[in-house]
């Protein structure tokens, strides 16, 4: 299961600079490509935001 980005994202870079299969990319939004993701969380504990979660 990958993890997604909601819109509670600021865009800051925190979670790309974290991720270690580099599955994030840069946009208004960051999003996170499922087919890179291993799922690890990494990402999602080091958002200032909160706005990354476990995809459903």
């Amino acid at each position: 299961m990958a993890y997604k980005i909601s819109n509670d994202c600021q865009a800051c870079g925190t979670c790309q600079g974290e991720c270690p299969a580099g599955a994030i990319s840069e946009g208004d939004i960051y999003q996170i490509d499922p087919n890179v993701c291993v799922d690890c969380g990494t990402c999602a504990d080091a958002c200032p935001f909160g706005a990354i979660s476990p995809a459903e």
